[in-house]
Parts: C-alpha cells; structure tokens; sequence
C-alpha cells in the first residue's frame, strides 16, 4: 500500500464526543506538556512522517504480526444474519506474537535503532515491570547495545528471567514501578546512559504507530480500531497514522476501570495521577497519562471506556478458548469491551463501522495468573462454584453429597475441609469447587440438594 500523504486541511474529519473537530492538521500535531506546577504550556510534536520514518525503519528488523477476521467474535458481537455470519466482520491484530509477546517491540526498536553510534555506545535504562523491559532487552541484545532494566523487587520471577534471558542487566529496587523509575533515572544521570520510556517519547510514539500502517497495508478497508490504553503511546501513534491516512476510520480506546488515567486526564483536561488499585490488565496499570500522549489522544481518539475486571477475565478466556490464543489481561480489554456492549456506536445495527480492528496488545502471563483468569472466567460464565455443604461428621456422609453431584455430570476440582466456630458440634462443613455446564446446570444441583435435604450454600468462585 502507497500512503498518501496528508493535506494541509483537516475539514473533512468527522466530529466525535471529545471535542476533536477543529483540529489541528494531523501532520502538525502539537504535544502539550505539563509544567511542573501540572499547568500546560511546552510544546513538542511528532508528525505522520515520522511514523513513516519509523515504519520503513523497523521493517527489516520487525516482521508484521497477523491481521485475521475472527468468525468467533463476528458472531458474538454482530450475530447471525439469515443463518450466515454478518457481512460487519471483526479482525483481531495479533500483537501478542512478537517475539517478546506485546506491541511493545514497535516502540523499542524504533528508539534503539535511531541511536547515534555515540548513544549506543553509552548504553540505555529502562524501567518496566513486564513488557517494556523484554522489548528493550531483546532488541538492544539485537543492535549490540549495554542495556539495564530496573524492575521493582515483586516483580514475577518468570518476567525477571525473561528479561535477563536476553541479556540485560536487571536491577531489582523497591515495591513499585515509580520506585524502579527513579532507579533508572539516578542510572541514566550517574553512567550517562540514555533513557527509554515505555511511552513519553516521540521516537517510541513513533514506532508504537507503525501498527497503523501495518494494519491498512494488511487491510485497506478497515474502519473502526479498538485498542487498549495505559500510558497512550500505542493508540497514540495508530491514531495519527491511521487518521492521517483516512480520517474517517473511528479509534477507541479501552481502560480497565480500576485504572482510568486517561479518561480522568480529559475530565481534568490534565494529566494527574489516579489512585493504583489491583488489576489483571497490569499491563495498562499506568497511574497517570503521558504527558505527550494525553494531548493526541484527547484530539484523535473518538471514544474511551472502561471495563470490568470480570468483563476482562470473560475476554481472555473466550480468546484462549475459542479463538486459541493467550492474551494477558490487558490485551484482552478490546474484545472485553466489545463483549459486554461498552461500544454501542460500533453494535448498533445502523452502525456505519463495517469493519472492525481489535488490536491484541499482548501475552505475556504467569501460569499462575492464567489460571486464575481462566477460573474468573469460568465463574463468571456460570461454569465454576464453590458448594458449601454441611454434613454430619460420620463415615460416608460427605460421599453421599460427592455421589449426588457425580450423577448431576459436575466435575469435582476440590474438597477443602472447614472446621470452625460457625459449624455445629459434630458437623463439619466442607467447601467443594465444582466445574459446571453454565448457570442452568448450576440452579439443577441446587434443586437437587435441597430435594435430598442436603445442608448447604453456593458460593461464588472468586470475588471479582
């Protein structure tokens, strides 16, 4: 695909909710960046060239990452018409198969690869607690560039070994990402190394927009994208490509409600720092929008949502059940917004998104973690429970109520034993974690119980 460079105007872009007509021509995008009283006034800017730039850079280096309609989705979002999938199709952007498993490769290498001799020779920090550091381990072990990674000390043990494995030098300090941000900081001043950002740097928006025209080369028809947003540098540098190309296409972006940073900074019209609370999309967990990144995404990005942490596990499992692909948490908040109804102007029958990108950030997961979300996932679809059943404290009672769901078709996970104050002198109640067939099945081992006059409760998988 030739692109075709932008005009001088930007009339023609359609209106959104956020007040993004009116606008500045895409190529002169301005970034406005907070003093450090928090009040906006330095300027620095990135241009759609720059993105073409960076594209025709890293192309040797990054090999594209699949683009491919998913039938499963099409049908769970658009429906069925006249029996045969709906002609609004939905095609997922298989970011989680880079090399290192996110987006995160765009922007890294791009910044790596721009270095002057002199920079590289002086080496680089970065800080991350997951993404971010394997993308620049890998590709400065690539380019033959020193690298260290400063990660905070809770950092899972699987992602520490990754980034080591591609041979940077991992530094472990404090109990957060800020505590790890300031290590490379007081690195980058002591050994005069040059910092990486995960996303407030315009050579990192840069790369991070190369999806863009990767994606309308692989697909010109393309109308609608979906992306997940933490510090904003993906849906940032696809906004602007994209939009620079077409100014037509529609991009949302998609948060994890425990963390909407960016949805506060256009409440607040700046970039703030929101409370952190705990999250299975850690990979979006940015506590404040970029400063570089707040500004583009407040003119270009039509639409932002949040999600649900229960909305994210349903996602993930779907992917991994059905589309056969593990997608971390945050990775999945695209297709969780588009599963729980959150993009009503992309559902809607009259809808003019005909076709439509969700952009897979990432997967990188803990086996640990992914078994968690698939059990979130299962409880949520009604295919996990917990039974509290108290029983007698005798031989063969409790294999009575095993027995009794046996013959309902439950399969049995667990049997934990509780003795407490709670349960009666000579009874003992007994948590039993169950797999179900969805809430059907599970309202029938309730009547099931009760006819047998079985003591008992049902109680949720996980608190979500």
């Amino acid at each position: 695909m030739r692109v075709v460079h932008p005009s001088s105007s930007s009339s023609d872009q359609s209106n959104n909710n956020h007040s993004m007509n009116n606008s500045a021509p895409l190529e002169e995008i301005q970034y406005v960046a907070p003093d450090e009283d928090g009040s906006l006034a330095s300027t620095s800017h990135v241009t759609f060239y720059d993105i073409e730039e960076a594209f025709a850079r890293i192309r040797p280096l990054l090999p594209p990452t699949p683009l491919q309609e998913s039938m499963v989705l099409t049908q769970e979002i658009f429906g069925l018409q006249k029996g045969v999938l709906h002609p609004r199709k939905v095609h997922l952007k298989y970011e989680n198969k880079h090399m290192t498993g996110s987006f995160k490769e765009r922007g890294a290498i791009n910044k790596l690869a721009s270095l002057t001799a002199e920079q590289r020779e002086r080496g680089v920090v970065a800080s991350s607690a997951g993404n971010h550091a394997q993308a620049v381990a890998y590709h400065a072990m690539r380019l033959g560039i020193k690298a260290t990674i400063c990660m905070p000390e809770n950092t899972p043990l699987a992602k520490v070994a990754g980034t080591r494995r591609y041979g940077a030098e991992v530094v472990l300090i404090g109990e957060s990402i800020d505590d790890a941000y300031q290590e490379a900081l007081r690195i980058k001043d002591a050994e005069n190394r040059v910092l990486v950002h995960p996303f407030n740097d315009n050579d990192i928006i840069a790369g991070q927009g190369s999806l863009g025209l990767e994606l309308l080369e692989q697909s010109p028809y393309i109308d609608t994208i979906v992306c997940p947003i933490g510090g904003g540098g993906l849906i940032s540098g696809t906004a602007i490509a994209v939009k620079t190309v077409n100014p037509k296409i529609k991009v949302y972006g998609v948060q994890t409600e425990n963390i909407p940073s960016m949805i506060t900074a256009k409440k607040e019209r700046k970039a703030i720092m929101v409370p952190y609370k705990s999250t299975i999309a850690d990979g979006i967990a940015v506590k404040r929008a970029g400063d570089l990144t707040f500004p583009i995404v407040d003119k270009y990005v039509d639409d932002i949502v949040t999600v649900s942490e229960s909305e994210i596990a349903h996602a993930v499992l779907v992917l991994l059940e059905r589309e056969k692909t593990l997608v971390e948490g945050a990775g999945a908040t695209a297709v969780a917004a588009l599963l729980s109804g959150k993009l009503p102007e992309i559902t809607k029958p009259n809808s003019s998104s005909h076709r439509v990108c969700v952009i897979l950030s990432g997967g990188n997961m803990d086996i640990g973690t992914v078994r968690d979300i698939i059990d979130r996932g299962l409880a949520q679809s009604g295919r996990l429970v917990r039974v509290r059943a108290v029983v007698p404290d005798v031989p063969g009672q409790l294999a009575k109520v095993l027995t009794l769901l046996g013959e309902l078709k439950v399969n049995i996970r667990e049997v934990d034993h509780e003795r407490t104050e709670n349960v009666p002198v000579g009874f003992t109640a007994t948590i039993i974690t169950c797999q179900t067939k969805g809430f059907e099945h599970i309202e029938l081992v309730k009547e099931q119980l009760s006819k047998k006059q079985f003591t008992f409760e049902i109680l949720t998988a996980h608190v979500i």
